[in-house]
């Protein structure tokens, strides 16, 4: 009878408010909502900015990245992101500027089967990732990591089937001194020269380069980060 009479009154239920509530104090701290990237990577950033979002804040996380002994492809990229999150979510509680924002992370792991590649820092190791993706198939996972101003986490993994060409050793020396492979995974970079080793590839291109966008915006979006505000100002 409580909740009957208040609808013949034109009031709303008490429980009905509630929701409404907690986000307009969200966005009276925060002024308006902003955007944290837990990476430094200039890749991710530019795949960011090509959606029309700019982050109001870079801020890497410091992780160690190796993978744990028999950890699987997608096992490793989702703990890593999440990992990446929560150093990046407990830098932001001492920043009062930033407190309360959005923070995305991402981790990128590029695997033959179960075996995980690394990110290649020396040319050996770049040569020996490379020698084994020649001319079969390989698969890049990218987990992405959002946490919301509630610090609620919210979690996806995308996945890509690449296949290479054969390699010559023309090829190997040739991308080898270009130093693009250099701190990339698997140890090549998809956006650059290697993009012509690419014989075939089924999923997202983006998420090879480093951050799916379309799963990345629908995430933000239905958590309610204002994806479009920046468009305007896209061209």
């Amino acid at each position: 009878m409580f909740f009957g009479s208040g609808c013949r009154s034109g009031r709303l239920p008490i429980r009905s408010r509630a929701p409404q509530t907690a986000r307009k104090t969200i966005n009276l701290m925060s002024g308006r909502s902003k955007l944290v990237l837990a990476s430094g990577s200039p890749r991710r950033l530019a795949l960011l900015n090509q959606a029309g979002i700019e982050p109001d804040a870079l801020r890497p996380a410091d992780v160690d990245e190796t993978p744990k002994r028999g950890e699987l492809p997608r096992a490793c990229a989702n703990r890593l992101a999440h990992a990446k999150a929560q150093a990046a979510l407990a830098a932001l509680k001492l920043d009062d500027n930033l407190r309360g924002s959005y923070i995305l992370a991402a981790d990128t792991v590029v695997a033959v089967g179960r075996r995980i590649l690394p990110k290649a820092e020396l040319a050996d190791e770049a040569a020996q990732c490379l020698r084994l993706l020649s001319g079969r198939n390989h698969r890049v996972y990218t987990a992405i990591c959002l946490v919301t101003p509630n610090e609620a986490f919210r979690q996806r993994l995308v996945e890509t089937r690449v296949r290479f060409k054969r390699l010559t050793e023309d090829d190997l020396r040739g991308y080898i001194a270009s130093d693009e492979w250099r701190g990339k995974a698997g140890g090549y970079a998809i956006q650059g020269i290697a993009g012509s080793f690419a014989v075939k590839m089924v999923g997202s291109y983006t998420n090879v380069v480093g951050l799916p966008l379309y799963e990345t915006v629908t995430l933000l979006g239905g958590e309610k980060f204002p994806i479009r505000d920046g468009w305007l100002n896209a061209g």
